[in-house]
């Protein structure tokens, strides 16, 4: 395949995150291909899909020949299988990206810091891990500073929990609400009073979409931080939920608490609820992170209002009732 140096190969194109760079980076003029395992090669809804895994080197470096940029979107579901598929993933990743010299862009997120950064983080903040997830993140992020020193060029996006129109692997989807169902009531993980950072799929993505368009001026290894919403009491994120809702159906739903301690008692039996309760002091204690280095960068935060955020999240999951002016349309 010949350069394009509009042509980027997106990982985890059929997940949140990765999804949406793909759809963004399409709709921005890109020519974007997604590798899936088991997918028809085929050309659909403006993306080439190609049939291939992360975890097989070869298929990744197959897929990357002639991009000039390499979303690196991918990850175990369910947090499950982390210290035996996160860093062979990267790897082959790393190494297409070299043979390419090509920029490789991860969303990143909290993990790979500790509480003596709490409770703002800047983007040069030690990294003091707690989790073993979290020391994973910290050898993603070695690997990729490595790689930025052989070749490739690496840009690394950190934000807070996510949540958007589709559904994947976040706390939105899977705890306060149910993708799916309706609404009835809205199960919040955190600590009474202590603040939480949220970011919006689509403007974390359109972000990254706009410094891609920048790259010629990042440094070899670009790190951001997003602002997002911040939810300063742990009550703004369910308020908005309830607002929505209400104006939808006509229900005023309830708040209630996070069942942790029916997690503990499945926790041995279910890994992805042993995953989640390891990063529960992420809801005991306030992160958000400095977004001034992104700001001075791009000018201003991409940044939609949190209760139209949460309302097409709602809607893109199938919380809602079809609006009425959907129906007409």
């Amino acid at each position: 395949m010949a350069r394009n140096d509009h042509t980027v190969l997106v990982l985890g194109a059929t997940g949140g995150i990765g999804g949406e760079m793909a759809r963004q980076l399409r709709d921005a003029g890109w020519q974007v291909r997604a590798l899936k395992r088991g997918a028809t090669e085929e050309k659909r809804e403006g993306i080439i899909w190609l049939a291939g895994d992360a975890m097989d080197a070869r298929a990744v470096g197959r897929a990357a020949k002639g991009c000039e940029v390499i979303v690196h979107a991918v990850n175990p579901p369910g947090y499950r299988r982390w210290s035996e598929l996160v860093l062979p993933m990267l790897d082959h990743s790393i190494a297409a990206a070299k043979a390419e010299g090509a920029t490789l862009v991860l969303p990143g997120n909290v993990y790979n810091f500790g509480p003596d950064t709490f409770p703002v983080l800047a983007e040069d903040a030690p990294q003091h891990p707690v989790t073993r997830k979290g020391a994973i993140r910290v050898e993603v992020e070695r690997r990729l500073e490595i790689a930025s020193r052989e070749g490739a060029r690496v840009l690394i996006v950190r934000a807070g929990d996510f949540f958007g129109p589709k559904a994947g692997n976040n706390w939105f989807s899977q705890g306060l609400v149910k993708a799916g169902q309706p609404v009835k009531a809205v199960s919040y993980p955190g600590s009474p009073g202590v603040g939480h950072l949220w970011s919006y799929l689509p403007d974390v993505a359109r972000t990254m979409v706009e410094l891609l368009a920048r790259r010629d001026r990042l440094e070899p290894f670009a790190t951001f931080h997003m602002a997002g919403h911040w939810d300063v009491d742990g009550t703004r994120m369910s308020d908005a939920i309830r607002r929505v809702v209400a104006r939808r159906t006509g229900v005023e739903v309830p708040v209630r608490g996070f069942p942790w301690g029916l997690t503990a008692l499945a926790a041995p039996f279910v890994p992805t609820l042993r995953e989640l309760r390891e990063m529960r002091y992420l809801w005991r204690t306030p992160v958000g992170m400095d977004n001034a280095k992104l700001v001075a960068f791009l000018g201003r935060e991409p940044h939609t209002p949190l209760e139209d955020a949460v309302e097409a999240a709602l809607d893109g999951m199938g919380c809602l009732p079809v609006a009425p002016a959907a129906i007409a349309a």
